[in-house]
């Protein structure tokens, strides 16, 4: 049994869901670790869950900060956030753990470090797997600080001590109280564990493209990289009528929706704001995801959710928060984008989608308007934008990241 430790939203879970697709396809038992508000969904593609009690819900977290993650748009805003959110994690670390037991080889996102020490524990091999890049390299600034500082040796050092340093403290007390409850003493050379993934027992593997940021060629050989890590959808999704009639009936609609971004209470005028940036454009809409605003016009389209993978190549461009996998889903339809990021990484792709000629130019949520946002529309659908993102679109589409990275995972087993 391999057994996937990760936590977070529907967009974080994703790509883990692909590597298990994979995995199983290998013929290999594989479960991920979830709280009950992802059971159902990760096993709707027939992956079992190791289900983790405690939940948002459950530990009654502070919904200001809540609010706060969902804002943190600068890198001392981030590491306060999550210096605040470790206390919750010091009620999941046991979970994790008995999820370990029994298990032949865990794989762990970075924000579930307690799958490192485990696997030591146990004497079997731990993967991280992250959903971007995460380990030092002297090449480009890391997803905190990408787009936000200059680039140089100095920043670029910072930017990865930073970003290692916010996911290590996001459950370094957890695993320390836990142990030493446990075992009554630390786990053996006790530390951030990110860079001692550096050997065939202990590879590193990343869920990005080579088109997007290429491989650093200072990395370790044990890190890999081989392209984004897709869902395989378990059926054909149907849409209904309504849908299919407004995609025939007319040119194709540009998509707005900013996933669980749009949960947070503020952010609840940004509906009324995208109808109001579409008309300006002239062009058909789909909304998604934020309820029905007062000034919805004929012209557009409001639906509650859909899978990206079946409606972005069905719309002319694609406008959301930044999310890691809703990024690379427009990237692998081919589509032009527009990105509003609201916190954390998003800005990192906002601007690298920008730097690939692929995307509007960033726009900062405190900062848009309707008409800023229509006119980003407007430069996203320009000739040259439009090509590049159907150029990116087919070298992505040549990339096998799951199973590649499945590949690795594999032949640790095998040594």
């Amino acid at each position: 049994m391999i057994t996937i430790l990760c936590s977070g939203s529907r967009g974080d879970f994703q790509p883990y869901v692909a590597l298990a697709q994979e995995l199983k396809k290998m013929g290999k038992d594989v479960r991920i670790t979830a709280s009950k508000s992802f059971k159902g969904f990760i096993q709707n593609y027939g992956i079992d869950v190791y289900p983790i009690e405690a939940d948002i819900e459950t530990l009654n977290v502070d919904p200001k900060l809540l609010e706060a993650a969902g804002s943190s748009d600068n890198p001392l805003k981030m590491l306060l956030t999550f210096n605040k959110m470790k206390e919750y994690g010091v009620h999941m670390v046991n979970d994790y753990y008995s999820a370990c037991e029994g298990s032949e080889l865990i794989i762990y996102h970075p924000g579930c470090s307690i799958g490192y020490f485990a696997a030591q524990k146990f004497g079997i091999p731990s993967v991280i797997a992250s959903p971007f890049p995460m380990h030092k390299t002297s090449e480009y600034l890391s997803v905190v600080m990408y787009g936000k500082s200059p680039s140089n040796p100095i920043t670029k050092s910072i930017s990865y001590t930073m970003l290692q340093g916010m996911l290590w403290m996001a459950s370094k007390d957890s695993v320390k109280g836990f142990w030493k409850e446990k075992f009554g003493k630390l786990p053996e050379n006790f530390g951030c564990p990110f860079e001692k993934h550096n050997d065939l027992m202990h590879p590193a593997i990343v869920s990005c493209s080579n088109f997007v940021f290429e491989r650093p060629n200072d990395w370790n050989k044990n890190i890999h990289q081989y392209g984004y890590w897709f869902v395989e959808e378990p059926s054909e999704y149907i849409p209904d009528t309504k849908l299919t009639k407004f995609l025939d009936k007319g040119e194709k609609p540009v998509y707005i929706g900013f996933g669980s971004m749009t949960s947070l209470g503020k952010h609840k005028e940004l509906a009324e704001l995208a109808v109001d940036a579409i008309n300006k454009t002239g062009k058909r809409g789909i909304i998604c995801g934020m309820g029905t605003p007062p000034n919805i016009t004929d012209n557009i389209l409001v639906i509650d959710s859909i899978p990206h993978s079946w409606l972005f190549d069905k719309v002319s461009a694609v406008c959301h928060h930044g999310g890691a996998g809703t990024t690379a889903a427009g990237f692998k339809a081919g589509v032009p984008s527009v990105i509003v990021p609201f916190s954390n990484d998003q800005f990192a792709w906002a601007h690298r989608a920008y730097d690939l000629g692929v995307a509007a130019k960033p726009l900062p949520k405190k900062s848009v308007t309707s008409n800023i946002l229509a006119n980003a529309i407007q430069y996203a659908l320009s000739d040259d934008i439009v090509k590049n993102a159907k150029h990116l679109g087919s070298k992505i589409a040549s990339e096998n990241g799951a199973s590649d990275c499945a590949n690795v995972i594999m032949e640790c087993l095998r040594r």
